[in-house]
């Protein structure tokens, strides 16, 4: 385990976490020192336990509208994948139509050639 000093509103904070995570942590609670900076700013000395409710609610706010844009995007991928398979499926349905077409002119040329050939 490793132990990490972070800074939250001007006080410094130790933290456990494991080994390797140290930069993570201390970028997290840079980010969270922001919220806590820009409440401070907004609306004056209101209190620690206030100040670090009103951040965590705007945290869990913008992890909820990343999760709202995430399950948007999921959506749309599916309408895009099922949109893909019907244009796959009807490119197909062309394509036989089309080889059969083909293969129906090939055989009248093949026609068209023995009775204009000559014979031997």
């Amino acid at each position: 385990m490793a132990t990490v000093m972070i800074g939250i509103d001007g006080k410094t904070l130790r933290f456990v976490c494991e080994e390797g995570d140290e930069a993570r942590l201390l970028n997290l609670a840079q980010k969270f020192d922001s919220y806590i900076g820009r409440l401070k700013a907004e609306h004056g000395e209101i209190g620690d336990y206030r100040l670090s409710i009103m951040a965590g609610i705007m945290v869990l706010d913008e992890l909820n509208e990343q999760e709202r844009r995430l399950e948007q995007a999921d959506t749309e991928k599916k309408a895009l994948a099922a949109a893909h398979e019907t244009a796959l499926k009807a490119a197909s349905v062309k394509e036989q139509a089309l080889t059969q077409k083909l293969d129906t002119i090939a055989q009248r040329i093949i026609v068209a050639a023995g009775k204009i050939a000559p014979k031997a």
